[in-house]
């Protein structure tokens, strides 16, 4: 069930996309495909613009995995 979100300041698609699903790469693509006119707003949202985001599921939501650089 796709789930619809209000910007907040500052707020970019790039950003709402990692709060909402830890991951950016393929989801930005999806979700100005799913709201159209978005792009015209900028790379900065207005404060309220409503945004709707795919369904976890249909995104492929991953885990990512932690990567020690040290032992």
């Amino acid at each position: 069930m796709a789930q619809l979100v209000y910007a907040r300041q500052g707020d970019t698609v790039d950003a709402i996309c990692w709060r909402a699903f830890a991951v950016t790469a393929g989801v930005v693509e999806t979700v100005y495909e799913m709201n159209r006119g978005l792009a015209a707003l900028g790379p900065v949202l207005p404060i309220g613009t409503p945004v709707l985001l795919p369904d976890a599921q249909d995104v492929g939501t991953r885990v990512l995995a932690t990567v020690q650089l040290w032992d």
